[in-house]
C-alpha cells in the first residue's frame, strides 16, 4: 500500500511547473507549499550576519482517488 500523504521538494534545476507535472505523474494532488528560507553566514572578526541566498520549496501532496 503506498503512502496517502507525501512531500516533494523542488529540485535544483527544476522549475515549479516541472516539480508539480512530477506529483501528478506520481499520481498525487498537491495541498500545500511550504518555503523555507536558505541562509549563509558570514563572520567577519567577532561579528557574525547571515544573508539569505536562496529558498527550498516544498509541496505536501496527497494520493489522488483512482
Amino acid at each position: 500500500m503506498s503512502k496517502l500523504k507525501q512531500k516533494f521538494e523542488v529540485q535544483e534545476h527544476e522549475t515549479i511547473d516541472q516539480c508539480l507535472e512530477r506529483i501528478q505523474k506520481a499520481g498525487y494532488m498537491p495541498i500545500k507549499r511550504i518555503e523555507k528560507p536558505i541562509f549563509q553566514e558570514n563572520r567577519q572578526g567577532t561579528d557574525v550576519t547571515y544573508e539569505p541566498i536562496g529558498r527550498q520549496i516544498i509541496f505536501e501532496a496527497k494520493k489522488t482517488e483512482d
